[in-house]
């Protein structure tokens, strides 16, 4: 039976989905169609119209208008009714009430299989209250979903893009400077996953769900501890880089200065809960889909 699935958002983790979807070996009928703001399709940007051209000719993606943000629940969910399977992968910098808001339109169009924008953390093991307040909204989609029966879902937790992990603005590695910084305890573990890596996972749960249903499943690329992040640094440099703890007395006065998003995660993750998983229980592992971890990352830098 054909099913239509709709992704939502093409940033890098939607087209990372949708190419995944596209040249899947399941694929089959089934169409796939992905939801844009209006303003993406205008205008004369080259980069934008090259996009629209690769998901129309390359990938054979149809395109759905509509702003998730601006749009009412209503005219969303007559988008959204057409289709089968729901996937979100909009989220980042949208406005508070956004991920609650889509998971009442995929209730009220009565889709089939919807997956939230989840892919995080274990928000079910962080809990309520967490520095990152972003994270409140998450476990109220969760809890939507869990109180009703008929909109089958899955949550597909991923931990922390890899590329963010490296990100300057997050401060746990500073390439330049040649430092690594721990948060909270050099032994915490945090998982780690490729956009690719996710895309490719999530497709395959999509197409083949091999009895997954009502229920948050795990990938990871890698799960480490930041002490092992800095050896496997250390090993592609060829030199010892500059180990620096960042307890959580220390990151309860970035707090205090500045609460902003980047520090808000790094407390999270100091604490130590809900951020990291054993590579053993993930969909990758039980499928043996391989992915990349962070030593491969790494070896993709300069040295």
């Amino acid at each position: 039976m054909a099913n239509n699935i709709l992704v939502l958002g093409v940033g890098e983790l939607g087209l990372a989905v949708l190419e995944a979807l596209t040249r899947h070996s399941k694929r089959g009928d089934n169409s796939i169609a992905v939801l844009l703001r209006p303003s993406s399709l205008s205008g004369t940007d080259t980069t934008k119209n090259e996009l629209i051209r690769h998901l129309n000719e390359d990938l054979n993606v149809q395109i759905e208008a509509a702003d998730v943000v601006k749009d009412s629940v209503d005219s969303l969910a007559a988008i959204f009714s057409r289709y089968q399977t729901v996937v979100s992968c909009n989220g980042m910098g949208l406005p508070s009430g956004t991920q609650t808001k889509l998971t009442q339109v995929a209730l009220q169009a009565k889709v089939s299989r919807y997956f939230p924008w989840q892919f995080g953390m274990d928000y079910d093991a962080i809990g309520t209250g967490s520095s990152q307040d972003l994270f409140d909204e998450q476990l109220a989609v969760r809890r939507l979903l869990r109180a009703q029966e008929a909109l089958d879902w899955t949550i597909v937790s991923t931990g922390l893009f890899m590329s963010f992990l490296f990100l300057a603005d997050f401060g746990v590695v500073d390439l330049p400077a040649k430092t690594v910084r721990g948060l909270g305890r050099w032994d915490n573990r945090i998982t780690v996953t490729t956009p690719m890596d996710i895309g490719t996972v999530t497709a395959d749960v999509v197409l083949d769900p091999q009895g997954l249903h009502h229920q948050v499943v795990y990938v990871a690329g890698d799960t480490i501890t930041y002490a092992q992040l800095a050896d496997l640094l250390d090993n592609h440099y060829q030199t010892p880089f500059k180990r620096e703890l960042w307890g959580l007395d220390v990151l309860e006065k970035q707090m205090d200065e500045d609460p902003n998003t980047m520090v808000k995660y790094r407390d999270t993750f100091a604490q130590g809960r809900g951020v990291a998983w054993d590579k053993a229980q993930t969909v990758n592992a039980k499928r043996n889909i391989p992915v990349t971890d962070a030593a491969e990352y790494i070896q993709g830098f300069e040295k």
